[in-house]
Formats: C-alpha cells, structure tokens, sequence
C-alpha cells in the first residue's frame, strides 16, 4: 500500500477509469482496455468516427505540461506500436480507420486531465 491507501494497481485503474470516462465523455467508444500482448500493452483502445486511437495513461503529479509527450520513453512507445499491430491484424474491420498514438495525463488538482492527441506515431516517434 502507498501513502494514500491505494496501491499502486488500485491507483491505475483508477485512474485508467478516469480516462475512459474522459475519453467518453468527448464523444468516443472504447473498444478494448488493457489489450496484452506478449509484445506490448495498450491501456485504451478508443474509436471516434474513423479515427482509432491506442491510449497510454499515465498519472502525473508534477511535471511540467511541455515534458509529458517525452515522459513516455522510445522503449514503450515502440511496444504500444507492435500491440497496435497485433490489435489490428485481428481487427480487419478497422483496416480503412486512421491510426493514432495519444497520451492521457491525469494530474492533481491544478492539471486535471491532459490529451495529447497523436503524441507519436507508429515508429514510437513524436
């Protein structure tokens, strides 16, 4: 258990949770959460219009708003892309969706929710 009670699984899924609601709230459906791979994780999956998004969550208490596209390194970005793949290669009906790579930020009180809508791309590059 942390300083807050919680521990540190109970905090991400609360606050993946939190992102859902956030994600819905603007208009898009999740179509899968904590998609596992044996090559990576992709914490939401979320579809609007024909735009699929492969969303990492993240919690951050104090990190500036110019740092947090970086705060996700090059080693996971690349394992969320080779999920997305995977994701896809058994999705055929998505074949014709735009693809994009987003991050959401859950901050304290004074940054609330960040999304940052295509944060990198396929290659784990921003």
């Amino acid at each position: 258990m942390t300083r807050a009670g919680l521990s540190t699984t109970q905090k991400g899924a609360r606050g993946e949770e939190a992102a859902v609601s956030y994600l819905e709230s603007k208009g898009w459906i999740v179509l899968a959460r904590n998609f596992r791979t044996r090559v990576g994780e992709i914490d939401i999956i979320a579809r609007h219009g024909d735009i699929v998004a492969f969303v990492e969550v993240k919690s951050w208490h104090s990190v500036p708003r110019e740092d947090l596209a970086r705060s996700v390194g090059p080693r996971k970005r690349a394992r969320i892309a080779r999920a997305a793949r995977l994701y896809l290669s058994r999705r055929p009906e998505l074949a014709d969706a735009h693809l994009r790579f987003d991050l959401v930020f859950l901050g304290g009180e004074e940054n609330g929710i960040v999304h940052i809508a295509g944060a990198f791309n396929e290659e784990g590059i921003d």
